[in-house]
């Protein structure tokens, strides 16, 4: 890969795997979280292991103001990006009885805004040079009831085949990546119980990545990781609602108990 290119990806999880993966491939790397400690560590490791160039950009996703720095470093033609991954991750331990409104309105802004205003910068450089990969990590709860953490992932996976749809005669590229449980710190975050789920119902970071390129290229619009989540996610899609609303809620009364 040329040196040139570059994405903008966060520094832990689902997104530090794609951060080793891409610039293992070449490329250079725009590194994007809160912590800036972090961030200088990691762009400074992968700079040396990978001999890549690394940017990165402190911000809160969930501040209008750091979220639009971000937004016009994505859709500054003079330096384009070409691959964008949404990755921010937010999670609560509370029902939505229960649950600050400022904490929902901080989850919808991490995980609706503002993929939904990135990619909306990144589409209009790459629609323009007819070229670029848009790659969205959505979840398997996006098929379930699973309150607003659940409804904010279906509405990226369902804009995510919307633009596949709409962009299928272009050069762009478009995917919703849909993990179910993966070893992240996300759970730990989140203050989440998770020591009843077995143990083959964890996936890796690096089996979601490959698998979500390889479903990148060869055109699909959605990738599932997992023999067990693509059983569970063909079930939540069209099994009786009944069914899915109770079991999605299970779930997150087990994970916060």
């Amino acid at each position: 890969m040329t040196g040139v290119q570059t994405c903008a990806l966060p520094i832990s999880g689902i997104g530090a795997e794609y951060s080793r993966f891409l610039a293992e491939k070449g490329y250079n790397l725009i590194l994007v979280a809160r912590d800036r400690k972090r961030l200088n560590e990691t762009a400074k490791e992968l700079s040396k292991r990978y001999n890549v160039k690394t940017e990165i950009l402190v911000a809160d996703l969930s501040v209008p103001s750091q979220l639009k720095k971000v937004e016009q470093r994505v859709q500054d033609a003079k330096k384009p990006i070409s691959i964008l991954v949404n990755n921010a991750g937010f999670g609560l331990n509370r029902a939505f009885s229960q649950s600050k409104l400022s904490d929902e309105a901080d989850l919808l802004a991490v995980l609706v805004t503002a993929p939904m205003r990135l990619t909306h910068a990144a589409l209009v450089p790459m629609i323009a040079a007819n070229s670029g990969t848009i790659i969205n990590i959505s979840s398997v709860a996006s098929w379930i009831a699973g309150g607003t953490y659940s409804a904010a992932k279906s509405y990226l996976t369902v804009l995510s085949e919307s633009l596949h749809t709409e962009l299928k005669n272009t050069k762009v590229k478009i995917i919703a990546v849909c993990p179910g449980f993966t070893h992240t710190e996300f759970h730990q975050r989140g203050k989440m119980k998770m020591t009843g789920l077995p143990k083959f119902m964890w996936l890796t970071t690096k089996q979601v990545v490959e698998k979500s390129w390889a479903d990148l290229n060869s055109g699909k619009a959605i990738s599932v990781a997992g023999w067990q989540y693509k059983l569970l996610s063909f079930i939540a899609r069209y099994a009786p609602r009944s069914i899915v609303r109770k079991v999605g809620m299970n779930v997150r009364r087990k994970q916060r108990s």
